[in-house]
């Protein structure tokens, strides 16, 4: 079993998850964007073994913590896509801009392609290329475990922004269409915040990405 705990931080309430094989009990953490200790502490009383921190994308809330828990727990960071150092090499920007304190330079060790899978215990994470949002963005699916990690791309009843730089409307709503909804309708997904929801449910009520809207 793959199990998931959502923890919220910094004052944009951020979903990162931390994620663990059970048999293994090897885990990651998912968009650490902020309160670093908060996080550490969690993997600490959790018992488990933190292996790697996995990023969907660079914006300051989802990676403000990143740089501080790998050394904490000498692991690597993994992804995103390179396109995101677009992203990553304007933290400095995104901090007064969003209201953050400034954080560390977060630089990936390994970059993430569309098609890559990672592997936690014995599951593995595929990956998707989801642009749109960011030039860079991707989304961590298992589609064993029928869960997906879709930071800003999806949330229930809506889908990210699209109106910083780089971002792309249509090529966000491609995105979802052709690369998330084939992987199924019982798909849940955590997305960078608020609640959870399903491939499914989105496809049938969401406004901008509902199948009613492609005829």
């Amino acid at each position: 079993m793959l199990r998931v705990q959502i923890i919220p931080v910094t004052h944009y309430q951020q979903n990162c998850s931390l994620v663990w094989c059970e048999q293994s009990r090897e885990a990651a953490l998912v968009d650490p964007g902020g309160e670093a200790q908060k996080l550490i502490d969690a993997v600490e009383r959790s018992g488990l073994r933190l292996t790697k921190v996995l990023l969907t994308h660079g914006h300051m809330d989802h990676v403000g913590a990143a740089t501080e828990v790998a050394r904490a727990f000498e692991v690597p960071i993994i992804g995103p896509h390179k396109e995101e150092l677009f992203w990553l090499g304007m933290l400095d920007q995104q901090a007064q801009m969003m209201g953050f304190e400034p954080c560390e330079a977060v630089h990936p060790d390994q970059w993430l392609a569309d098609g890559d899978t990672v592997t936690l215990g014995q599951h593995q994470l595929q990956v998707r290329h989801c642009p749109g949002h960011t030039p860079g963005h991707v989304v961590f699916v298992d589609c064993a475990a029928k869960i997906a990690f879709v930071g800003d791309v999806l949330f229930k009843g809506s889908v990210g922004r699209t109106d910083f730089p780089r971002g792309d409307q249509a090529q966000l709503v491609q995105a979802i269409t052709t690369k998330l909804w084939p992987l199924g309708d019982d798909i849940q997904f955590v997305p960078g915040h608020g609640p959870v929801s399903t491939f499914g449910a989105e496809r049938a009520s969401n406004p901008f990405v509902a199948d009613k809207n492609f005829g």
